[in-house]
């Protein structure tokens, strides 16, 4: 291997384990939180925080992460993240009260805002155009494989070496990258130097307030006075967001931005994506646990063809997205996912043998692998190379809103026919038309998709200043 091809490799290492391990702790609790209530005798109330606690804080910190990388140089605030993100997991690991667990959790998340971003920005800057593409799809490849993995190896681990361990595992791990991550990659900085903290403190405000609201309101309902008043509040703070935003002379998350049609398809993309596939991928579960009688660890096993897949097409997606054009494979991926919400529709029944799921699982794996790498690449080359941290803040922000939405809309399909779900007909029942509607969102975002220019991710495009790109078929 070359020198080049070591940096490139060392790049890719460095950037994508403290992201895998990011991604991981968005779900490595859920197939624990038995035991956690057992040992720390948490009431079931306060368990789900320790699931939204972490989300709260990632999805509200995740532009104010971007813009600290900005200003404070990348590499510096990628390091400070990972550390922030270890004491938060070690804080994690030594909790003797559900509380002090919560807040833990809260720290994690908040070091897992830096690092996210940051890292897709660093791994865009330290890579050559003619490799970004395929470095990108294993990146994103990475990330969507440690969301998925993260029940399975949180109930593997608790079961193994007990709960804890969960968290001394990435403990250990992130604080080996910090000094890692110092002396393997270059530092950078962005275009603007100067904080928008009026526009932080809204931004976050907003986007906890509208995922919290979205959380709640599918357990809640969406007529409950509090979800009301929390949504309201969310809307409230988003309108003054973005009438700050636009008189800011340093803003946050330029506005401009989405008078650039590829980012904001890509945007629309994103939240359609995660709305429909990681919705449905949540009532798959119950759908495993429940009629069909798996454990959650059994069940996350036989979820690894969609899950693990990525690694793999996403790759390949790198390799041939500018030779097919990222809105044509963002198309067909999308419409895989489609096929296989559909598919998995039509299979569901109160006993259907795995052998015959497992096709439609391959699917959905190739599915999300065509989508994660072209569509990761454009929303980076529809901006200015400075404005990278931000324009993926912004886009993982979306993300994670439309996981809360997906899973709350589809949560309040299946509960509002049928409230009771412990007899297997019912279940499938309820679920088989929030599936659908899943497919339904997934298909109309393949044909929105197909309007992103054929050379939208191409390296040329990444330029010192944003840009519109052309929208044509």
């Amino acid at each position: 291997m070359t020198a080049g091809g070591r940096s490139v490799g060392r790049v890719i290492l460095v950037t994508a384990i403290p992201m895998f391990l990011v991604s991981l702790n968005n779900l490595v609790v859920v197939n624990t939180l038995p035991v956690i209530a057992r040992d720390l005798a948490a009431p079931p109330s306060t368990l789900q925080w320790v699931i939204h606690a972490y989300a709260l804080a990632f999805a509200g910190l995740l532009l104010t992460g971007s813009a600290l990388g900005d200003r404070f140089g990348r590499r510096r605030v990628f390091a400070g993240g990972i550390a922030i993100f270890a004491l938060g997991s070690a804080g994690c690991a030594l909790s003797d009260s559900i509380g002090s667990l919560i807040a833990a959790r809260v720290v994690q998340g908040a070091g897992a805002a830096a690092v996210l971003p940051i890292s897709l920005t660093l791994l865009a800057a330290g890579v050559p155009p003619r490799r970004r593409n395929v470095a990108i799809g294993l990146w994103s490849a990475v990330n969507g494989m440690g969301i998925a993995l993260g029940p399975l190896v949180g109930g593997a681990l608790a079961v193994a070496q007990g709960w804890p361990w969960v968290f001394w595992i990435t403990a250990i791990t992130g604080a080996v990258f910090v000094p890692v991550t110092l002396m393997a990659v270059e530092e950078s900085t962005g275009d603007d130097g100067r904080l928008d903290l009026p526009g932080m403190a809204l931004a976050a405000a907003t986007v906890v307030s509208l995922v919290w609201g979205i959380t709640r309101a599918g357990t809640e309902g969406w007529a409950a006075p509090p979800v009301l008043a929390v949504l309201g509040l969310a809307l409230a703070l988003g309108v003054a967001f973005v009438t700050w935003e636009r008189r800011a002379r340093h803003p946050l998350l330029p506005l401009r931005f989405y008078r650039i049609p590829a980012f904001v398809l890509c945007n629309v993309v994103s939240l359609a994506m995660f709305f429909g596939v990681f919705g449905a991928i949540y009532w798959l579960m119950q759908y495993l646990q429940g009629p069909l009688g798996y454990s959650a660890l059994e069940a996350g096993v036989r979820t690894l063809p969609w899950t693990a897949m990525p690694m793999l097409v996403a790759v390949l997606a790198g390799l041939v997205t500018e030779r097919a054009g990222a809105g044509r494979l963002i198309a067909l991926g999308l419409l895989c996912e489609a096929a296989t919400l559909a598919w998995s529709a039509l299979l569901m029944a109160p006993v259907v043998p795995y052998s015959q799921m497992l096709p439609m699982l391959v699917l959905g794996g190739i599915g999300m692998g065509l989508v994660f790498a072209p569509l990761t690449a454009v929303v980076l080359a529809s901006v200015g190379q400075g404005e990278r941290g931000r324009a993926s803040g912004a886009n993982t922000t979306v993300r994670e809103i439309g996981f809360a939405l997906g899973v709350a809309v589809l949560t309040t399909v299946v509960t509002r026919a049928h409230p009771a779900l412990s007899d297997p007909v019912v279940f499938v029942a309820a679920v088989r038309p929030a599936v659908w509607l899943g497919a339904v969102v997934l298909a109309a975002a393949a044909l929105a998709a197909l309007f992103i220019s054929r050379d939208a991710a191409g390296p040329s495009i990444a330029v010192s200043r944003p840009q519109a790109i052309e929208v044509s078929r």
